[in-house]
């Protein structure tokens, strides 16, 4: 059966191949510690487990949500944004209910792009955004985000045919995977780039709430004008240990929003409207119970960052956002072997920088979700393999 050109040019999802791995690992009697996936485990709210289970008994939560979802969750979004960022959403018209942020990525393309048409991808980063273009037979122009940046998109570095034929511009900050922030100047001048180049800004801010040191993470709507272009993702899933649950939000400029809004009208009929129900009650409890979760990622953080650096391995400073961190490799090991020999050695799952491009060699992120005795555990085995590979 011959598959279409978009298929064949999307690029292996490293991630999804890795529970089978970690399956085979454990069978042949290794202990395994995965630091892979941004997946913790830690418990949802028990506020959010409560609303689903009574939810889950009410008729009419098993009905069709359609697009329109449960209209008490488009409110308690708009609420939580105003509280959150002081910034007013329309619950019907600004805001669309998703299914988990990732499969919003995926399809805003299939509204904007399409063959010759460009969208601008940091390099490493969520695949989302590739997939997405790929599959929307757009072009990525995938821009490398590195040190020398301190991993920013620069618009001024990208030649100014790509400009012209560029619809989308992905943005993701506090980023995955290098756990890098954005000063509020950057985005300013993002956001007024996009303006005069006719570029719809999308901004992933999945990590908004996981910040540490007093680090407070910004919306890209706190830039004057960000409304004339932007449209900004949020999802529960890493602030309220939800990842499976697929509970998220758009929410922006009304014509991005009504575009995405009509796709999903194509693609699924609404999320079980019980999970809305409980990521109404996860909002809820954001004030009270979002600050003790991100201390225990902290706490993760920190452990990590000692772990790794007395184990051999070169780590700056601790990140102050995001529950990754982004470790460099000595130049003469490739990152995608590094983590083969990690994995069948050693059982430690880490995520190779070059499976999330070509732009991520040299580096591997490892993930905070487990204890910081595992991890410390994690990080002297991969010191061991840091030693076998030599000085090269």
């Amino acid at each position: 059966m011959k598959t279409t050109d978009r298929f064949n040019s999307l690029p292996v999802y490293l991630l999804a191949t890795i529970p089978q791995k970690k399956r085979d690992l454990i069978a042949r009697g290794m202990d395994v510690i995965d630091l892979g996936a941004g997946d913790a485990d830690l418990a949802a709210p028990p506020a959010a487990v409560a609303a689903l289970k009574a939810a889950a008994d009410e008729p009419t939560m098993s009905r069709y949500g359609f697009g329109l979802g449960l209209p008490a969750f488009r409110d308690a979004v708009a609420s939580w944004m105003s509280k959150r960022f002081g910034h007013s959403f329309d619950p019907l018209k600004e805001i669309v209910p998703l299914i988990g942020s990732k499969e919003g990525i995926a399809h805003l393309s299939f509204a904007f792009m399409q063959k010759g048409d460009v969208a601008i991808i940091p390099d490493p980063g969520y695949l989302a955004y590739l997939g997405g273009t790929l599959l929307s037979e757009g072009e990525p122009y995938l821009y490398p985000i590195t040190p020398r940046t301190n991993f920013l998109v620069d618009l001024d570095e990208v030649p100014a045919d790509v400009l012209k034929r560029t619809k989308l511009l992905f943005l993701n900050y506090p980023n995955n995977p290098t756990a890098a922030i954005a000063p509020m100047e950057y985005l300013e001048k993002v956001v007024r780039r996009c303006k005069e180049l006719g570029i719809i800004l999308v901004y992933d801010n999945a990590y908004s709430e996981m910040t540490f040191d007093g680090y407070v993470a910004p919306s890209i709507f706190d830039v004057p004008g960000a409304r004339d272009v932007a449209i900004e993702f949020h999802s529960l899933s890493k602030t309220y240990n939800m990842t499976g649950w697929r509970c998220g939000w758009a929410c922006g400029n009304p014509e991005v929003i009504g575009a995405l809004a009509k796709v999903k009208s194509y693609l699924d009929t609404g999320q079980f409207m019980a999970v809305q129900k409980a990521g109404i009650a996860a909002l809820e409890s954001w004030a009270s119970w979002v600050p003790g979760n991100v201390a225990v990622f902290k706490e993760r953080r920190d452990a990590a960052v000692a772990a790794f650096r007395t184990n051999g391995f070169d780590i700056a400073e601790a990140p102050k956002a995001s529950m990754y961190l982004w470790v460099p490799l000595p130049k003469h090991i490739p990152s995608m072997a590094f983590h083969e020999r990690l994995m069948e050695q050693e059982g430690v799952i880490v995520l190779a920088g070059s499976a999330l491009g070509a732009g991520g060699e040299g580096f591997f992120r490892i993930s905070f979700i487990t204890s910081p005795a595992r991890i410390a555990e994690a990080a002297a085995r991969a010191g061991k393999v840091l030693k076998s590979f030599g000085e090269g």
